[in-house]
């Protein structure tokens, strides 16, 4: 998937995912799926959207992801961990509470999240139900070095409509779009990334799907490593040597100190899976981001959430007219826990790609008050990729 640079950016290097760039790089044991995206995972919707102003100062977005078409009163089972809880993810106790997702999914800056849980809410009344009544999961990462947060910018019209206009099938749009459009990861521009994986039970013959979305806007560019070799470090050393590069980076780093940023990531699997199985699914999302370099800042809201598309459960149904309501039994689908360490493996690899993935179809942005972030310098990076492995090799 190989994306121009837009002439925004100081450079008209083409962005491109980094199975593109460096096609021969070692990114696990299992396959991706054909769209190699978090739409892998049958059913899944997504919209992004990104809201910006002429004279640079506002860079936010919302991205929409429906768990499956009926989602009211189809109810997935999930689960979630929360690496470092310095964030937002609204509707995460009744997810704790009940290991049901039953609401879209909606990613955006700090400052939308209240916008975006009410377009949610609007949504249900104007489209569903008339009665409806959900606790939307809405979750956030800050995006304030590169958008004027005070003008609040999201509305709920931008969630009503971005529900309206979720596609299956497609994948998602990464780099500086939806809600990952201000972000910056490790010292780069950042934003939203996707990946997936064919996971093979062999000895049951079965193969499901893992996929991930991540909305990468953490960590610091000495910390940034691909595939083991500290393409971070590099740079920024680099970067030292240049006095204007130095000051950017300088500048940008003094402000994430004071206020970090954050991932979220959303895992989908159509593997059959219980919450307390969703929750482990959920907990090696860490894996993939301590690979790429992240630690889980003081200040930094690392909120992973993971559900099973399978298994539909029945909530929000009507109630007969007369008499009571009796309980029924469900009878679910599950995948035993002997097989669950291969789901893990897929999880880990694809969060991992799904980061680099963010980094490397992300463009150059100039925002707020001038600051400017870069995009990761690509025709660098496969060039320090290709002396680091000559060296090994050596």
């Amino acid at each position: 998937m190989v994306r121009k640079q837009e002439a925004r950016g100081s450079t008209l290097e083409p962005r491109m995912r980094i199975r593109d760039l460096l096609p021969d790089l070692f990114l696990g044991n299992h396959l991706p799926g054909p769209l190699n995206s978090l739409t892998d995972v049958s059913g899944i919707g997504i919209s992004t959207q990104e809201i910006t102003s002429t004279d640079g100062s506002i860079n936010t977005g919302v991205t929409c992801i429906t768990p499956r078409k009926d989602w009211f009163h189809k109810a997935c089972y999930a689960g979630l961990f929360s690496f470092n809880g310095y964030g937002e993810m609204t509707g995460a106790h009744d997810i704790a509470e009940n290991g049901l997702l039953y609401s879209p999914i909606i990613l955006t800056g700090t400052f939308g999240i209240g916008a975006a849980h009410q377009g949610v809410l609007e949504y249900g009344v104007k489209t569903l139900d008339k009665s409806f009544m959900a606790l939307p999961v809405v979750a956030e990462t800050y995006d304030g070095y590169l958008h004027d947060c005070t003008c609040f910018a999201v509305t709920p019209k931008h969630v009503i409509e971005g529900l309206q206009s979720v596609k299956t099938g497609v994948a998602v749009e990464e780099g500086n779009s939806g809600g990952g459009n201000g972000m910056i990861c490790h010292g780069f521009k950042g934003g939203n990334g996707s990946s997936s994986r064919r996971v093979k039970i062999s000895y049951r013959d079965e193969t499901f799907t893992v996929a991930c979305m991540v909305q990468a806007n953490y960590g610091a560019m000495k910390d940034l490593r691909i595939a083991g070799v500290p393409i971070g470090r590099i740079l920024a050393d680099e970067a030292q040597k240049d006095e204007k590069r130095k000051k950017a980076k300088e500048e940008l780093e003094k402000a994430k100190e004071e206020k970090d940023g954050s991932i979220i990531i959303i895992i989908a699997t159509d593997a059959p899976l219980l919450p307390h199985q969703l929750t482990r699914i959920a907990k090696r999302a860490t894996v993939g981001v301590s690979r790429v370099g992240g630690i889980g800042h003081n200040m930094s809201g690392d909120i992973f959430l993971a559900f099973s598309t399978t298994n539909e459960i029945p909530v929000n149904q009507p109630r007969p007219v007369k008499g009571e309501s009796k309980s029924t039994i469900e009878k679910v689908k599950v995948v035993e826990d002997s097989a669950m360490s291969s789901l893990f493996e897929g999880t880990a690899d694809c969060v991992e790609e799904a980061i680099y993935n963010s980094l490397f179809m992300a463009e150059t942005m100039v925002g707020l008050e001038g600051h400017k972030v870069e995009a990761l310098p690509l025709k660098r990076v496969k060039e320090i990729m290709k002396e680091y492995g000559r060296a090994q090799l050596n």
